[in-house]
This record gives C-alpha cells, sequence and structure tokens, in this order.
C-alpha cells in the first residue's frame, strides 16, 4: 500500500470519528432535554464512564498499531517508559494515601507507627552490622581471628578482676565497721554495770596511777562485761591489784588467749570476783614484731597452759613465765600457724 493510500484512510477514519463525535454529543442533547434533573445526572455519568471506556479503548488499539509497525528495540524502551510512568503514579498515590491516613490517625498511633519504623531501621542495621562482622571475619587471616579472641577474652577477665576487686573492698569496709562496733559500743541507755566500772577504775587509779588505764568501756557484745585496756607497762601492777584488793578480790582466772590484728597483737584476760560477784576483762596490746609482756602465773596458776598457748601459736613472748614451751607443737617448727601471714615451712603439711 503506498503512502497516499495510507493518508487517505487515515483522514477518513478521522471523519468517521468526527461524525460519530458528533451524532453522539446531539443524541445526547437531545435525551437531556427529554429527562428531567434527577435522570440527567445519571445520563451524564453513563455518558462520562462511555466517553472515557471508548478513549481508554482506542488508545489500546492505537498503542497497538504503533507498537505493530515499531521495531522490537522501540517497544522495548516503549514498555520501560510505560512501567517507569506507571510506578511513579503508584508512588504518588501511595504518598497521597499515606499523607490522608496520616492526617486521620491520632497522636497515639502517629507515635506507635514511628516507633514501629525506628525499631524496623533498627533491627535492618544490626542485620547489616551482623553481616559486615561476619564478612570481615571470613576475609581475616586465623592469626587475626586468634588476636582479636585473645583480647576479647584480656578484656573480659581485666572486668571480672575489678569487679571482684570492688566486692573484696566493700566486704573489707564492712568487716572494719562491724570489728569498730564490736570495740567501743555507744548504748543510747546506760548499762547496770557502769557503776562497777567506774568503782573499779577509780581503784585502779588511786592504787596504781591515773595514766595506768589506756581506755576502759563496757563491751555490750559480751554481757556488759567491764573491760579494762592496760598500758603495757602497768599490765602486771593492775593484774597484781584486782588479784588482791580486798575489796575487788579477783581470785580467779577463767580464760587467757592472744589474737593477731596485723597491726597489732591482743592479750585478753578474763577474770572473775567470787566476793563482788562480777567479771572483769583485762586487755593489753602488744607491738607485733617483738610482742613481749610479763606472765600472769605468779598471780593466777592458771595462766600457765594458756599463756604456752599463745606462745607456740602466736610468737607471744611471756617473761618470767616458770616453763614456757611449744605444748601443741614441736620444739623445731618453723612459724606460728595463728598469725595472719603464716606459711607453712612444709607446703605439703
Amino acid at each position: 500500500m503506498s503512502e497516499k493510500e495510507d493518508l487517505a484512510k487515515q483522514k477518513a477514519e478521522a471523519a468517521a470519528k468526527a461524525k460519530a463525535a458528533a451524532l453522539a454529543k446531539k443524541q445526547a442533547k437531545e435525551e437531556t432535554a427529554e429527562k428531567p434533573e434527577g435522570e440527567m445526572d445519571i445520563a451524564k455519568q453513563k455518558a462520562e464512564a462511555a466517553a472515557k471506556a471508548k478513549a481508554t479503548a482506542l488508545a489500546r488499539k492505537q498503542a497497538k498499531a504503533e507498537a505493530a509497525e515499531k521495531p522490537e528495540g522501540e517497544i522495548d524502551i516503549a514498555k520501560q517508559k510505560a512501567a517507569a510512568a506507571a510506578k511513579a503514579k503508584a508512588a504518588a498515590l501511595a504518598r497521597k494515601q499515606a499523607k490522608e491516613e496520616t492526617a486521620e490517625k491520632p497522636e497515639s498511633e502517629m507515635n506507635i507507627a514511628k516507633q514501629k519504623a525506628a525499631a524496623a531501621a533498627k533491627a535492618k542495621a544490626a542485620a547489616l552490622a551482623r553481616k559486615q562482622a561476619k564478612a570481615e571475619a571470613a576475609e581475616k587471616p586465623e592469626g587475626d581471628m586468634d588476636a582479636a579472641k585473645q583480647k576479647a577474652a584480656a578484656a573480659a577477665k581485666a572486668k571480672a578482676a575489678a569487679a571482684a576487686k570492688a566486692k573484696a573492698a566493700a566486704a573489707a569496709k564492712n568487716r572494719t565497721a562491724v570489728q569498730e562496733s564490736e570495740e567501743v559500743d555507744t548504748p543510747s541507755e546506760i548499762s547496770p554495770n557502769q557503776s562497777k566500772l567506774d568503782q573499779i577504775v577509780s581503784a585502779i587509779e588511786s592504787h596504781v596511777g591515773q595514766g595506768a588505764l589506756l581506755e576502759n568501756y563496757i563491751n555490750r557484745l559480751s554481757k556488759d562485761v567491764p573491760t579494762l585496756v592496760a598500758n603495757p607497762d602497768t599490765y602486771f601492777s593492775i593484774a597484781k591489784f584486782l588479784r588482791y584488793d580486798e575489796q575487788l578480790d579477783f581470785s580467779y582466772l577463767s580464760e587467757l588467749h592472744g589474737t593477731d590484728f596485723e597491726s597489732h597483737m591482743e592479750i585478753y584476760v578474763h577474770l572473775h570476783s567470787f566476793k563482788i560477784n562480777q567479771s572483769v576483762a583485762l586487755k593489753v596490746k602488744l607491738d607485733r614484731d617483738t610482742p613481749v609482756i610479763p606472765s600472769l602465773v605468779p598471780l593466777w596458776s592458771g595462766a600457765n597452759w594458756p599463756e604456752c598457748e599463745a606462745y607456740d601459736l602466736l610468737g607471744i613472748n611471756f617473761y618470767e613465765h616458770p616453763d614456757l614451751k611449744r605444748i601443741l607443737l614441736g620444739e623445731d617448727w618453723k612459724g606460728y600457724p595463728l598469725r595472719k601471714d603464716y606459711e607453712p615451712y612444709d607446703v605439703e603439711v
């Protein structure tokens, strides 16, 4: 078919379309003139729908005709353009709908939606980080992997050691507070033994001297026993006064033991007077490097074995003791087991 024939055919089709459109308009006007207002609106809507359908069909027909005439490369490009236009149109519609939904939603729903979006973004970022870490780990040689593991293990050990150190420090602080509360108790009520303690202290200061006692108090943790802390130089003199004073007469020694407080050694003596029906504690603090104190055996024979025990296990030397010796360990034993810094000579023992 020649170009002239194609042009004539296209003109004829256009004239037919124009004639059909004019006829349709004329019929629509006639029908509109005859119909009432309600039917007019329905007729308009139907006419518009029919016109749109007819235009869409004509557009598809023309598109097919153009596609038949175009080569394959141009058809692909046209399809891509049409797909891109459809996607853009869909995206614009989605954005419009999202805006409309956002405008309709209350503030609380908006916040929930934002939180969900943020959580999804975080999850996506975490997944990406894990993926990158795996990829980096796969790329690293074995030596680098081992070094990274060692660094992580060292950091974990350091953290655990710091936590253990802090815990130990807190425990030591608590022990110190408990020890101080045991040493000096400040009750709100006066002890029933306070008058007896005052009587004993007054008698000691009158007969031995004002500086004979370093301290005196009621030990609430030990049945309110009056406690006397003697100066090492006056320890034996105070003990002798308590033993032979006619008013006091502490004739019975019920206990004597030593203790290592790391900063010093201490001797604790518990005495009882049947005459006044009263107990008293006599304490003395000693130098830890050279713990030497007079023996109480000349005053109370019951001090014999307790002083030997303190010598055996703590290394406290009681001079003028009649027979100071080790009673639990052999004479060739190295060290004193009740000292806080004791280390066995034979590690297998």
